[in-house]
């Protein structure tokens, strides 16, 4: 080989290696964009599922506060029914009759009060709603962690084949690439799909 030959064919070698190098840059930046939605949507879902957990907690607390409330006055309006079954007056057992009555009525209403939606079993309906979007938020996090480690991983393999030239580097990115936009749509779209798979 003449001279000019090896300068010619050293040409070649740098100017292909300098095209997969490009290709190699737009796949880097490729993940990195998939990267930042999985990471965007994953911090979204994180803030709403803690934000519904405080939600679910406060409604917890009430189901709790309505539930001692309903405990007392039941106590009180069977102490008071057997105050009014053993009063000789008749005036003072018809008033000890009426404000066991209202109790009665306000136990009632404590426990299911549709109107405002703050009866006990509203409550409780309330919360397990709750928990459900939010164990379904969790769940969608979960794929969007599981994506930005795929996207994550598949830009350090993108890096080291900028290194070490070996091929299989960049594949094995372009697969979890896949992986990643994989996990990230089962966070949209099918968030527990993972937990079927496995569980």
């Amino acid at each position: 080989m003449s001279a000019h030959e090896n300068l010619e064919h050293a040409e070649h070698a740098e100017h292909a290696s300098h095209g997969g190098n490009k290709k190699i840059a737009l796949l880097i930046s490729v993940l990195a964009l998939f990267l930042a939605f999985s990471e965007t949507l994953g911090k979204s879902a994180q803030t709403h599922a803690i934000a519904l957990n405080v939600e679910i907690n406060d409604l917890w607390a009430f189901f709790q506060a309505k539930t001692i409330r309903m405990t007392v006055l039941t106590t009180a309006s069977e102490q008071m029914q057997l105050e009014a079954d053993r009063a000789a007056d008749a005036d003072q057992k018809a008033r000890l009759a009426k404000k066991v009555d209202e109790w009665k009525k306000l136990v009632a209403r404590y426990d299911d009060e549709p109107a405002s939606n703050e009866g006990r079993k509203q409550l409780s309906a309330r919360a397990r709603a709750g928990e459900h979007h939010r164990d379904e938020t969790l769940a969608r996090y979960h794929n969007y962690e599981f994506a930005s480690a795929a996207f994550q991983i598949g830009i350090v393999l993108a890096s080291a084949q900028v290194i070490t030239g070996m091929v299989l580097l960049g594949w094995g990115s372009v697969l979890l690439g896949f992986v990643g936009l994989a996990f990230t749509g089962c966070g949209l779209w099918a968030p527990h799909l993972l937990h079927v798979i496995t569980g």
